[in-house]
């Protein structure tokens, strides 16, 4: 059998910092053959049309000065995570892009010169050795589906199930959710919602205006088994304040 560690949204800079070190020492000690990033790496305030919303947009120039800050910050954020895998010799890395993360490509619609500066080039992720794949395009391993996420409604799990109509893994809404049917000819389908490695407080994150919300740590751990073939097991690994339990084991940031 093999073995897929699957995180969910980062955000980075405003990721958290406890959920992200437990994810990295879950990483070390599962020693993946498989990774999945299902999007959101980055939040990319520095291209938000709600960044700039009610007022006016700054000159390219002063704009660039911030843009290319994030881009440094989002991709020591993805170094993290690639020197643990270097280190457990997982070759086989996916990064699945996010909605947040196609804001850098509408940035460079607006402005086509600045090629670079596209999600896709700006991480660099085919130099890192990723397999890149479009907002919600989805990557199909076995049975079982990864997208970045399509629906964020009350019962999003539910919605991307029947929408899809196939086993499905996504990110997106930050909250841990599953839903499973069973069809006639082709067996109970699940859809899994892997919540999010994100900083979850008002403070980093303004736009939340200090409300509650239903978010959750989490990432994802992908059993695939040799016979049958594509047959798969999921795990949820929810992280609570900087604490969550692999296999007996305890991890603690």
């Amino acid at each position: 059998m093999k073995r897929a560690i699957v995180i969910p949204d980062q955000h980075f800079p405003i990721h958290d910092e406890r959920a992200v070190d437990i994810t990295l020492q879950a990483i070390e000690y599962i020693k993946p053959e498989i990774f999945i990033n299902l999007g959101d790496v980055g939040e990319w305030e520095s291209v938000s049309a709600w960044c700039y919303k009610g007022k006016r947009l700054p000159n390219l120039e002063d704009q660039l000065v911030k843009v290319n800050k994030e881009i440094a910050e989002v991709n020591e954020g993805i170094n993290l995570f690639d020197k643990v895998l270097d280190k457990v010799k997982c070759d086989q890395r996916y990064i699945l892009a996010g909605n947040h993360d196609e804001w850098l490509d509408h940035f460079v619609n607006k402005h086509p010169y600045l090629i670079d500066y596209t999600f896709k080039k700006a991480c660099r992720w085919i130099e890192r050795g990723y397999k890149y794949l479009p907002y919600n395009k989805p990557l199909k391993l076995g049975k079982l589906n990864f997208i970045h996420g399509a629906y964020a409604t009350t019962y999003h799990a539910k919605k991307h199930l029947e929408a899809y109509g196939s086993n499905i893994v996504y990110g997106h809404t930050h909250d841990i959710q599953r839903h499973s049917l069973t069809k006639l000819d082709s067996g109970t389908i699940g859809a899994w919602a892997m919540g999010c490695l994100k900083d979850m407080s008002p403070n980093k994150n303004k736009w939340l205006k200090g409300r509650l919300h239903n978010w959750n740590h989490c990432f994802g751990i992908v059993t695939f088994f040799d016979k049958p073939k594509g047959n798969f097991q999921i795990e949820q690994v929810e992280i609570l304040n900087g604490q969550a339990s692999i296999w007996g084991k305890q991890f603690n940031a």
